[in-house]
C-alpha cells in the first residue's frame, strides 16, 4: 500500500489538504501518476486543459478533470469537505453518520448523506480479495425497526448473509450482503463470490447450507449449540455489527452501504498507514455512482 498519507492524526490531514486546489492535486498525482491516458481513446500525449490540472487529448481532444470518471464526478459542493467526509468516515473509530457530518460541516444533512453512500460503495468488499483458511458462515436480520416486533417477523429488516476468516483466536476478515431469502441461490451466490472454494466452511445444519455443501470439499454442517456455543466468534461479530448499526445510525434503510463501510472498517481496523489514500485510490478507479444507481 502506498505511504502518502501516514497518519490518521487530524493535524496531519490539514497539512496535506487545506484548500479545495490541494485536493484537486491530491486526486491528479493519484490518477495519473503513473502516466497520463485518455479515458476516451487512450492516447498518452496530453496539454494543459481550461482549468489548471486539468488535461486534453492531443489525439480527440476529449478535457479530463481529476475528478471525472470517479466517485467525485460531478459533485455539487466544495471538494474540500468530501476530503473531509471521506477522512471523518475511513479514519473515525466507529463512523460518523449524515447528521453528524452535516452539524461538523455546515452541509445539508441529505447532501452529506448522498455522499457518504458513494463513499461507502467504494468500500465494497465483495470484489475484493476472498475469504480462506477457516471461514465461518452464518445469516442475520438488520436495518429499520418496527414497533412491537423483533427478529426475523419484523418486515422492515431485511436478511443479511455474513462470512467470517478466523485467524488464531479471533477474526482477520469479514464480509456482508443483504439476500432477499436463504435460498442457494443467493447464499450460495455470495459464497462463491467472497470465499475460496478450498477453504475449512463450517456453518449451522440449515437445509440451503446442507445443500450447497457438495459444492465446498471441506465445508462442515455441524447443528448449532444452545445460544451459539460453537460459533463463539461468528455471534461476536453479529452483536458487534447489530450494536453500530443501532449506536451509530439507529436504522437504515439502504442496508448494503452500511454493511460495506462496516466490513470495510474491521477489515482495515489493524492497518495504521495509508486508509484515507488506499480509500481516495478506491473512490478515483471507482466508476461515477449517481443517486439513481445507490437508491436501485
Amino acid at each position: 500500500m502506498e505511504a502518502k498519507f501516514i497518519s490518521h492524526t487530524i493535524f496531519e490531514f490539514q497539512s496535506e489538504c487545506k484548500t479545495t486546489e490541494d485536493c484537486l492535486r491530491y486526486l491528479a498525482e493519484i490518477k495519473w501518476g503513473a502516466g497520463y491516458s485518455c479515458s476516451k481513446s487512450k492516447n498518452d500525449k496530453f496539454c494543459n486543459g481550461i482549468k489548471p490540472l486539468d488535461r486534453q487529448c492531443t489525439k480527440c481532444n476529449y478535457l479530463e478533470s481529476p475528478t471525472a470518471g470517479t466517485v467525485f464526478h460531478k459533485i455539487k459542493f466544495d471538494l474540500l469537505k468530501a476530503f473531509w467526509i471521506v477522512f471523518y468516515v475511513s479514519n473515525h473509530i466507529k463512523g460518523l453518520s449524515s447528521c453528524e457530518l452535516s452539524r461538523k460541516l455546515g452541509l445539508r444533512q441529505k447532501t452529506c448523506w448522498l455522499f457518504k453512500q458513494k463513499v461507502m460503495v467504494a468500500m465494497d468488499t465483495l470484489n475484493f480479495q476472498k475469504l480462506s483458511g477457516e471461514v465461518e458462515v452464518d445469516e442475520l436480520v438488520g436495518g429499520q425497526k418496527e414497533s412491537g416486533v423483533v427478529g426475523r417477523k419484523n418486515k422492515n429488516k431485511k436478511l443479511v448473509v455474513i462470512a467470517i476468516e478466523k485467524k488464531g483466536k479471533g477474526v482477520s476478515r469479514i464480509s456482508a450482503k443483504t439476500i432477499s431469502k436463504a435460498s442457494k441461490k443467493e447464499i450460495g451466490g455470495f459464497m462463491e463470490k467472497t470465499i475460496e472454494k478450498e477453504s475449512d466452511i463450517r456453518t449451522d445444519k440449515w437445509s440451503t447450507y446442507e445443500s450447497i455443501r457438495n459444492d465446498y470439499p471441506k465445508m462442515k454442517c455441524e447443528k448449532s449449540k444452545k445460544k451459539g456455543g460453537n460459533f463463539k466468534l461468528m455471534h461476536r461479530v453479529i452483536m458487534g455489527l447489530k450494536g453500530w448499526l443501532r449506536g451509530t445510525h439507529h436504522q437504515v434503510n439502504l442496508l448494503q452501504g452500511y454493511l460495506d463501510e462496516y466490513c470495510y472498517r474491521f477489515n482495515n481496523h489493524l492497518e495504521k498507514t495509508g486508509v484515507f489514500r488506499e480509500l481516495i485510490i478506491r473512490m478515483i478507479n471507482h466508476a461515477p455512482a449517481p443517486y439513481k444507481s445507490i437508491i436501485a
